[in-house]
């Protein structure tokens, strides 16, 4: 191992996963050292993602416990693991949901590695960024660009990375909803319209600060989920997890549109009549993220620019930021501060 550590401290601070449908934990935990390829972050800030309400939440039934929450890390290498040569000590860093992929299966050979049975996801099965170090393989690592802030950073790299994935799938529609503003769409909004796309905000039925956020960030309307635009969407994606909105959406949806559903976790999709699909409506998942996403997501940020809304949180208050997230109090994204 290369890098220099602390030679005075021997544990970290740690807020930590013991159980399912249980808050979380501050603990004192071993610093944790890189093995061959991976890199040790010192961790400045981890954003707050609803991913991490339902790994928490036990919706997400497969995490490694105890868990170290956390996958919009933003930090410093600190040291570095036998055989990488990608980082250098002190560079910054991102580090993401997918934290690891076989690269043999079949579809890590078809360019497909965000559906690799054997994949392995930051703060889900491998300690996350609810923390002040932790490691990461450094080929699921990436440099990030500069005219971000720590904090401003944090939420591209799930909010954004997923929400950018979403928009491909959603095909080249010029009327696009996106259902539930929260940070996902409120990064994804500023790159539809950056692409001359017209969007239609979709929020809880009677948020009009939502709303309002909404069309500050380009939203030609914006309104409750339970409302018609006025005209048919080209596509729409649903970051909120939520089945009931897919009816809805494709209520919404013009003949030959596409309905995404972006979340890892959604409630149960209601029985519906075959007309809401018929005439080559589409409805589709997101399932994670490729290293493609994170490059090409990464690159385009800083050109449109895309700006991040966040709401800072001491790593003690992850508790308080899980609760303010799942009752909607967040205007854009929470991000945990780490001392």
């Amino acid at each position: 191992m290369i890098g220099v550590h602390r030679a005075m401290e021997i544990a970290m601070q740690a807020m930590v996963m013991r159980r399912a449908r249980e808050k979380l934990k501050a603990e004192a935990l071993a610093d944790p050292a890189p093995e061959q390829g991976q890199i040790l972050v010192r961790v400045h800030v981890c954003g707050v993602c609803r991913t991490d309400l339902h790994v928490v939440g036990g919706d997400l039934d497969r995490p490694k416990l105890p868990l170290v929450p956390g996958h919009e890390i933003v930090g410093r290498v600190a040291a570095l693991g036998a055989g990488v040569g990608r980082f250098r000590l002190g560079e910054r860093v991102g580090v993401p949901w997918l934290g690891y992929t076989c690269g043999t299966c079949e579809a890590c050979r078809a360019g497909r590695e965000n559906l690799c049975p054997n994949a392995r996801f930051t703060g889900y099965q491998i300690d996350g960024g609810y923390a002040e170090y932790c490691v990461a393989d450094a080929r699921y690592c990436f440099p990030i660009p500069e005219r971000y802030a720590d904090n401003e950073a944090a939420p591209l790299l799930c909010a954004g990375l997923i929400g950018y994935r979403a928009l491909r799938l959603a095909g080249p529609g010029r009327r696009l909803g996106l259902y539930g503003f929260g940070a996902a769409a409120h990064i994804i909004a500023q790159v539809a319209c950056w692409e001359g796309r017209r969007v239609f905000a979709f929020t809880r039925p009677g948020d009009g600060a939502a709303q309002s956020f909404a069309r500050s960030l380009g939203a030609e309307w914006a309104g409750g989920s339970d409302e018609a635009p006025g005209e048919p969407l080209d596509a729409a994606i649903i970051f909120a997890p939520v089945g009931g909105l897919v009816p809805a959406a494709l209520g919404a949806t013009a003949s030959g549109g596409t309905v995404v559903c972006a979340g890892i976790h959604m409630s149960d999709i209601p029985s519906f009549p075959y007309a809401l699909l018929w005439q080559e409506r589409v409805v589709r998942s997101v399932a994670n993220l490729t290293r493609q996403d994170a490059e090409e997501f990464l690159a385009l940020a800083p050109k449109v620019p895309v700006r991040t809304a966040t709401v800072p949180y001491p790593l003690s208050s992850a508790n308080e930021a899980l609760a303010d997230l799942a009752e909607g109090r967040i205007e854009g994204a929470a991000v945990l501060t780490v001392p």
